[in-house]
């Protein structure tokens, strides 16, 4: 995957970097979300949320056109993202 950072969503005082973000993308328990409202399905944004090699959890909300990512917003998980992203590694790893 390649990421275009020219417009990097990422704030320089922000605890997550570019290096997170990426790893993010690159998590076997990665989940990727079709957004089912209107406004973000119209413009084409997804969501992601996964873990850094550090482990810390990154959600995201990006655009692509297949071959380039583009991250909109990126921010650490919340307890609720924290809950649904182990509550689905849980289940991936007891099949």
């Amino acid at each position: 995957m390649e990421f275009e950072w020219n417009h990097s969503a990422i704030d320089e005082n922000d605890s997550i970097s570019q290096r997170d973000i990426e790893e993010s993308f690159e998590d076997p328990f990665v989940v990727r979300l079709l957004p089912d409202t209107p406004r973000f399905s119209a413009q084409a944004r997804y969501f992601n949320l996964g873990k850094s090699f550090n482990g810390i959890g990154v959600f995201s909300v990006y655009h692509t056109n297949g071959k380039l990512i583009r991250v909109i917003h990126v921010r650490p998980f919340v307890d609720e993202e924290y809950f649904f992203y182990e509550r689905i590694l849980n289940q991936s790893l007891s099949l």
